[in-house]
């Protein structure tokens, strides 16, 4: 059990660390404290919504529009956390 639960808390725990970077990097690109015209913040943005994109996307069609505010980064972070922390436990028999 051990070698399925691992990989998979890893797996979890990366997921995790990039959505908390890509967060923090929109409220800096948000406030101007960076700027997307600088070719490594542009490279570095656009890595991060490559990557997650495919994560908002389906959370993103089921949140109603609420204009410029997109609560489907939250929504995915609150997801990661509670299987990080609740689901793959309880599915392996850790608590």
């Amino acid at each position: 059990m051990m070698a399925i639960y691992g990989p998979l808390q890893l797996i979890l725990s990366v997921v995790y660390f990039i959505m908390i970077a890509h967060i923090i990097m929109s409220w800096l690109i948000n406030f101007q404290v960076l700027n997307t015209r600088q070719p490594l913040v542009y490279q570095i943005w656009s890595g991060l919504n490559q990557l997650l994109e495919p994560i908002y996307r389906p959370i993103r069609s089921i949140l109603p529009n609420t204009g410029a505010i997109d609560l489907a980064p939250l929504v995915a972070l609150i997801i990661v956390i509670s299987l990080r922390a609740y689901v793959l436990p309880t599915i392996f028999g850790f608590y």
